[in-house]
């Protein structure tokens, strides 16, 4: 996604962007219970770390919080690590002494999985930020660290190529690769994952031996299961990333000019901005929703024309006044623009509706895609955010327009609270849903509802807000998306603990089916074999499978 956004909106576009070895592998140092396996990964060049920061150090407050400044644990200290090898000693550092610990890349977890009190070690990866060509596995290196719009520079810049990643360019790559990913290009090249060639993960066995081990793509390679898992089953379930490789399936030779898609050379973005003014009555507003879902419903088949075209449709609370769509496509397609044309005529159909604002331009496709500081919820006080959602087959049933309207224009919402509706389905279609861990592979949009606010003394009101708001939408299903005709659960890379709570999910579906349907009992048989102690472990962490 390119903001995963424009302008004044508030995250995820809000969303948008409108929506990221050589054959001698350098030994691992081992210390206690860590050990070293040979592998084929790039030298390792860092020159930085590790550094230990404890509660009495000058840094320690600045280093405590992710994004989401709800969250705010207490560990016993921060290892600010820049290597493989400084991962697999503070591994062992925390199994040795009992602690349990957390990795954190950019921080942009939507809950407390990296900032929970019971926390007492804390894995900052930042600087592991690497990203490059590894000619002796010809497939893309990346690091944890890296962030989108680094990654997105670095691939553009060296070799003219991207990766249908997000579109907030400072989420960091580490957990954002491995739930998924995704963004303004998926319909066009489907998801993050379908391009991941191979990963090294550090891991700890049932001995507690720390050790970092790589796995591929390849169905030979006796690690492949360890693979599958980061294709989707999300961070922090199997031990901690140190790197990724990518390579699109199918590609051959040795220039990596062509082992990943190409960038487009331009973008063409179309802003359209409605009024909540007498206009914008029920039947336009929900008449509005309703034709962005049949559009998609009808234009999202893996071989659609119309595979290139993204959108966003941003329906935020009156209170804020206006809410806008925002389209993109790679302008040098031919019809790009008519194509842009005839998806707004069939979203407005019937509606009605005049917009206060709309208009189209071409720019690079580079500066849009990295621009920094977009994509974040709020500023850098107003960081306080709930984000919950959903996967869609189709449009929303009319009895659910109705209930976002109902909640959109209620008195107890406020401006910075509303929804989006995410274009997506297309290439990410053409992989069956068991090739990796992302199950969902006949959806056409995704549903995110968002709220966000500056003061603790708000969080009630807040959360009550947007809790009821996402219970009443998918109230005939046991207030969460419960995969079916029009639903198909949601998106780990927004993972709402809510899901697991009978107070909001009275549905009888647990919360893995709803993220992982049918490959929920494969994770766990694969969190079995490498991480049999528990050590990496959250909230909604993928549970071992059953004893035989």
């Amino acid at each position: 996604m390119t903001t995963d956004s424009p302008g004044p909106l508030n995250r995820r576009g809000l969303l948008a962007a409108a929506g990221g070895a050589t054959a001698g592998l350098t030994s691992l140092l081992s210390t206690g219970s860590a050990s070293a396996e040979t592998g084929s990964r790039p030298p390792v060049h860092s020159g930085f770390g590790p550094v230990t920061v404890r509660p009495a150090d000058s840094r320690y407050e600045s280093l405590l919080r992710g994004n989401n400044f709800r969250f705010v644990g207490r560990p016993d200290e921060i290892r600010v690590l820049g290597s493989t090898e400084q991962v697999v000693r503070a591994v062992s550092d925390a199994v040795g002494s009992g602690r349990r610990l957390a990795a954190r890349s950019g921080g942009h977890c939507f809950e407390d999985f990296t900032a929970n009190p019971q926390v007492r070690m804390l894995l900052d990866l930042s600087p592991m930020d690497e990203v490059g060509y590894d000619a002796g596995s010809r497939a893309f290196s990346v690091q944890p660290g890296a962030t989108l719009g680094h990654v997105y520079r670095t691939l553009f810049k060296g070799w003219g190529v991207t990766v249908p990643a997000g579109g907030c360019p400072e989420v960091g790559a580490g957990g954002h690769f491995s739930g998924g990913g995704y963004g303004p290009l998926s319909r066009r090249y489907g998801s993050l994952v379908d391009h991941l060639h191979g990963v090294e993960v550090v891991v700890v066995d049932g001995q507690g031996t720390v050790r970092a081990v790589r796995a591929t793509r390849d169905p030979g390679d006796p690690n492949h299961d360890l693979w599958w898992a980061h294709t989707g089953g999300g961070g922090g379930n199997f031990g901690v990333v140190t790197r990724y490789w990518l390579r699109t399936p199918g590609a051959s030779g040795d220039d990596p000019s062509h082992l990943l898609p190409a960038a487009p050379r331009e973008l063409l973005e179309c802003l359209t901005v409605w009024s909540w003014d007498d206009s914008m009555t029920e039947r336009a507003f929900t008449t509005l929703l309703r034709n962005f879902g049949t559009w998609h419903e009808r234009n999202s088949a893996p071989d659609s024309p119309y595979t290139a075209l993204y959108a966003i449709l941003a329906p935020a609370h009156r209170s804020a006044g206006d809410f806008r769509m925002t389209v993109q496509i790679d302008a040098g397609l031919p019809d790009a623009d008519r194509m842009v044309t005839d998806f707004v005529a069939a979203v407005t159909a019937g509606t009605g509706l005049t917009p206060s604002l709309e208009g189209r331009r071409t720019f690079p496709w580079l500066h849009p895609t990295t621009w920094p500081g977009s994509g974040e919820p709020g500023d850098v006080v107003t960081r306080r955010y709930k984000e919950k959602a959903g996967y869609l087959r189709r449009s929303f049933t009319d009895t659910q327009l109705t209930a976002i309207h109902r909640h959109l224009t209620n008195g107890t919402g406020g401006p910075t609270g509303g929804m989006l509706l995410v274009g997506y389905g297309g290439r990410v279609g053409a992989v069956s849903p068991q090739a990796t861990a992302v199950a969902q592979r006949d959806v056409v949009m995704k549903a995110v509802f968002h709220t966000f606010w500056a003061d603790a003394s708000d969080d009630a009101a807040s959360l009550s807000w947007i809790r009821e708001f996402y219970r009443d939408v998918y109230g005939a299903t046991g207030g969460v998306p419960v995969p079916g005709q029009v639903s198909d659960g949601s998106y780990i890379n927004y993972p709402d603990t809510d899901l697991a709570d009978p107070a909001w999910n009275t549905s009888g579906t647990p919360w893995h089916t709803l993220y992982y349907k049918e490959n929920y009992p494969r994770l766990q048989r694969i969190k079995s074999r490498w991480d049999p102690l528990g050590v990496f472990h959250h909230a909604l962490a993928i549970e071992p499978a059953p004893a035989p």
